[in-house]
């Protein structure tokens, strides 16, 4: 890995780059949280949704069949 490090750093020193590697590695990590917490926001309201439509669909149909 050091290697690697070494042949990337170009004109900055190794711990400058190191340094750089940990920033977008923590920005990346952050990304990643965050869309994973969206994914299960919009994920418990689209089923909190097909509760509520189909307790709505029920109703619907309930009151519908008292007016016949």
């Amino acid at each position: 890995m050091l290697e690697e490090v070494e042949r990337t750093k170009g004109t900055a020193s190794t711990s400058e780059r190191v340094n750089k590697l940990l920033k977008m590695g923590l920005e990346l990590e952050r990304a990643q949280s965050l869309d994973e917490e969206a994914r299960a926001f919009f994920q418990s309201a689209s089923q909190e949704d097909r509760r509520s439509g189909s307790a709505f669909r029920a109703a619907t149909r309930k009151s519908l069949s008292r007016e016949d």
